[in-house]
């Protein structure tokens, strides 16, 4: 299913990265946000593409724009934990797209496995210093999540998975989205944005309401 095609309930579409610092940093007032969803809506959950396939090292001048990003991230978000020892203990590549086809690949072999797939990404790469980069890290990622390591590997370079991936990529672009983290509300064929909130579920929650009982 095309990720734009209208479906009968109201969705909350959530356009994210799993390697996206502010993802990692929106994680707390999202996941407080959706114990509070109307049990009508759908969360649905689009990955974005931050950065394209590369396997050249990362530029100097972009690591240090990446670890300025962490640490203004930690001022804005106050609890937000980054391990900075990743940046000397791995060869960082500014390329994301594995780490989406990962999160795609776990949805197609268990639904349930998608959020623990976001999850393992995330600490790895935040708390562990490991490279979610690679390869290996990912298919080590989902085994350690309780899904089969060939299977998840097929799937992972499969054609499925990597037509999904272009096909929400191309979505995650289209208006009212502006990069990541990015919320919508999809009702009546429509798409309605909500800004983002790194500090208080509440607006968030306030605005997706208004939106349900304007549309009906």
């Amino acid at each position: 299913m095309p990720a734009h095609t209208p479906r009968t309930a109201p969705e909350l579409l959530y356009i994210h990265d799993p390697m996206c610092s502010w993802c990692w940093a929106f994680r707390p007032a999202f996941t407080a946000l959706r114990g509070q969803l109307p049990a009508e809506l759908v969360l649905r959950k689009v990955v974005g593409g931050l950065a394209a396939d590369t396997d050249q090292p990362m530029p100097e001048e972009m690591r240090a724009k990446l670890k300025g990003i962490w640490r203004t991230i930690q001022e804005v978000v106050p609890g937000t934990r980054f391990n900075f020892a990743f940046w000397e203990d791995c060869t960082p590549r500014r390329s994301t797209y594995d780490a989406c086809r990962a999160v795609l690949a776990a949805r197609r072999l268990s639904p349930r496995h998608e959020d623990l797939m976001i999850e393992a990404i995330q600490r790895a790469y935040y708390l562990e210093a490991r490279n979610p980069s690679d390869v290996d890290t990912l298919i080590e990622l989902a085994s350690g999540i309780g899904l089969d390591r060939a299977g998840f590997a097929a799937e992972l370079s499969g054609d499925a998975v990597e037509a999904r991936l272009r096909e929400e990529l191309a979505f995650a672009r289209s208006p009212p989205f502006r990069g990541f983290p990015s919320l919508a509300v999809h009702a009546r064929g429509r798409l309605y944005p909500v800004d983002v909130d790194y500090l208080d579920a509440e607006p968030m929650r306030r605005r997706i309401e208004a939106i349900l009982a304007a549309v009906g």
